[in-house]
């Protein structure tokens, strides 16, 4: 088997919570005392736009919540909005011991709007750990489309099979698969430092 030499990581489910996904949408909802239903009518038709960069956050909540007036400020929304992020400190160690062994290429290829995807970076130090992020607000692509995983491996010259690509979804794994990366299903730290080790990947 080919030695493995980079590493690609999915950030939300795997080394933080997610940033707005289904979980955190809902907890901001009921916050604020907004019909669900409503909101993701308008949610579903701008998501692609707004994780793919072509709409900021600004602009997302202008569709989705200030359309008409609410008794809150977009400023409260995004207060609220952004510390639902966490971080999943036993994955987050595995992976700052993997970066500095200095033997991985570190990446990730994930789903994130501008605005939440440089929040997370900053606020979790994920630039200490990775030198490329593959985000789909910066290239335009979202998982589980082929061409995200194509360009990550355009961008670093890695063969696939010298790759691993980590998430906790199924369908994001097949595609990275389908283009003959290592897939690892992320349930926890333990299971994944065992997987890891099993393709050859110590710190």
């Amino acid at each position: 088997m080919p030695k493995i030499t980079a590493l690609f990581w999915d950030v939300g489910g795997v080394l933080l919570s997610n940033a707005w996904d289904h979980t955190q949408r809902k907890q901001a909802l009921e916050h604020f005392g907004l019909d669900e239903s409503e909101f993701d009518d308008r949610h579903d038709m701008v998501v692609s736009s707004f994780e793919c960069g072509k709409i900021g956050l600004q602009e997302y909540l202008e569709r989705t919540i200030f359309y008409r007036p609410r008794s809150f400020t977009p400023d409260d929304f995004t207060n609220f909005m952004l510390p639902l992020s966490q971080p999943n400190p036993p994955v987050l160690k595995l992976a700052h011991s993997l970066a500095n062994s200095g033997r991985y290429l570190m990446s990730t290829i994930n789903n994130e709007s501008a605005d939440l995807n440089l929040y997370r970076i900053r606020t979790f130090g994920l630039q200490t750990i990775f030198s490329l992020f593959v985000s789909s607000c910066f290239v335009g692509f979202r998982k589980p489309e082929k061409p995200i995983y194509r360009l990550a491996l355009d961008i670093t010259q890695r063969p696939p099979e010298e790759c691993c690509f980590i998430d906790d979804r199924a369908l994001n794994l097949e595609s990275a698969a389908g283009l003959g990366m290592h897939a690892i299903h992320m349930q926890n730290a333990d299971q994944l430092r065992r997987d890891l080790q099993t393709l050859g990947v110590t710190a």
